[in-house]
């Protein structure tokens, strides 16, 4: 935008820029024409800034959204029926999404489903069914167990409260358990309320319970016929919820909510019950406390009897047994007393046969120990006679191979004293002369001799 502004005051200022004249004008002309001509090439720079920016692209786009409407019509008029068709089956969908045409069926609540065509009612306790509007009606009940509680008479100074025979007010906490008939809930339910607490079991209760407790005093229903009571609710109720399509359960009676006044009489006058109760009971007690102590004395008394009675029987079966035990045991101990006697003759006999025994195998050692010395001693006088032998024979041989090898002497000495004295083997000297006088000269070793006789040292050998 800037640089099309410059270049609009530039093309501006080029076209009306006035003409030089040739003649000299005034100081004050000039600068009147000037300033004239600056602010009207401003406004024209503006309006064609404006008409630029925002007159030709707000023409433009009128022509092409007038282009756009028309062609937009035209194909509106083209495919209206495919248009009509697709907007029917928008609003049958959004319809079927806003209430759908199905009803599911959990495990806790069985489905009734009415035909408002022909008249039919099922029931589904599972699954999905085909729900049409207009014509088909769907009802859900519960078919586990419900409750209803008797909330207006459960106090003595409530909305309405019972009426017992002597005219007082009590309130009694009742509560009735119930649950509908899956068996008979689809004829029933064209007659089954919204709220069937409300508009069935309320009033059935209420025209049962108000008429029975009435025909009972106070004192009955708070404590002496409560179970009577509860159970002629059970058996009057249980009918009548029958015939409606439900199933009685159980009924019960809570906490009964007495006048103060009566509430107080009645609490002084149980505890004097309860102290005239407890007065018998004590009474009854102590009589079977001594009921008992006399029987624990006979009792004691006849096990003391028993007793002895059984000492006595248990020492004559005693001796009895210690009678019949004595006769099997004499001649059980006559017999080890034989038995033992046997047992010291054959002790006997096998001491002397054992000492037989022993003095013939002594007798047979000695003499297997004597040839066998004999045998040894001429084995040792052949084996030294051998030995004898084979020396001679060995020294005859030594003394030939000396006689003809002198040096076998020397060698056999070396030998023997090989680990001590390091030996050089050298010829037989001459008589009187040393043993390596060959190896190491005459002349030096006489020198040697002679030198060491004269200092008067003895030579020592050297290993």
């Amino acid at each position: 935008m800037t640089a099309a502004l410059g270049a609009a005051t530039s093309r501006h200022y080029y076209r009306t820029a006035p003409p030089q004249p040739r003649a000299r004008l005034s100081l004050g002309a000039v600068h009147q024409a000037a300033g004239e001509a600056t602010m009207s090439g401003r406004v024209d720079v503006v309006l064609e800034v404006l008409r630029r920016v925002f007159v030709e692209p707000i023409g433009r786009l009128g022509l092409a959204l007038g282009a756009g409407s028309r062609a937009l019509g035209a194909a509106l008029l083209r495919f209206r029926w495919r248009l009509a068709v697709v907007a029917a089956l928008a609003l049958i969908a959004y319809g079927a999404y806003q209430r759908p045409p199905f009803a599911t069926a959990t495990g806790s609540e069985v489905l009734v489903r009415a035909n408002e065509l022909d008249g039919t009612v099922t029931a589904y306790t599972a699954g999905t069914v085909l729900v049409l509007p207009g014509i088909h009606q769907v009802r859900r009940y519960a078919i586990r167990d419900q409750v209803y509680r008797l909330t207006e008479g459960a106090s003595a100074t409530g909305p309405a409260p019972f009426q017992s025979t002597e005219g007082l007010s009590i309130g009694v906490d009742l509560t009735v358990r119930w649950a509908i008939d899956r068996h008979r809930i689809a004829q029933m339910s064209k007659d089954f309320p919204d709220d069937l607490n409300a508009d069935l079991v309320g009033p059935a209760v209420s025209a049962i319970a108000y008429p029975l407790f009435a025909r009972y005093t106070v004192r009955d229903i708070f404590s002496g016929r409560r179970a009577q009571i509860q159970h002629e609710l059970s058996s009057q109720l249980a009918p009548k919820l029958t015939a409606m399509g439900l199933q009685l359960r159980s009924v019960s009676m809570g906490q009964v909510d007495l006048p103060p006044d009566y509430r107080s009489g009645m609490e002084k006058l149980l505890a004097e019950e309860l102290e005239t109760e407890k007065v018998r009971y004590t009474l009854q007690l102590k009589e079977a406390q001594v009921k008992q102590t006399q029987l624990e004395s006979e009792a004691d008394r006849v096990r003391r009897e028993t007793a002895a009675e059984a000492a006595g029987q248990e020492q004559v079966i005693a001796a009895r047994a210690q009678e019949e035990t004595m006769k099997h045991i004499l001649p059980f101990k006559q017999k080890q007393i034989e038995q033992r006697q046997l047992e010291a003759e054959a002790d006997k006999v096998a001491r002397i046969r054992t000492a037989e025994g022993a003095a013939a195998a002594r007798r047979i050692e000695a003499e297997g120990e004597a040839a066998s010395r004999q045998k040894l001693a001429d084995a040792e006088a052949y084996r030294l006679d051998l030995v004898g032998k084979a020396n001679a024979g060995q020294m005859e041989r030594e003394g030939i191979l000396i006689t003809h090898y002198p040096l076998l002497i020397q060698k056999t000495l070396a030998d023997k004293l090989s680990d001590k004295v390091q030996v050089i083997i050298a010829p037989t000297p001459a008589a009187g002369h040393f043993i390596g006088s060959s190896i190491v000269g005459d002349d030096t070793l006489t020198g040697a001799v002679n030198a060491v006789t004269a200092s008067g040292a003895h030579p020592e050998t050297r290993p």
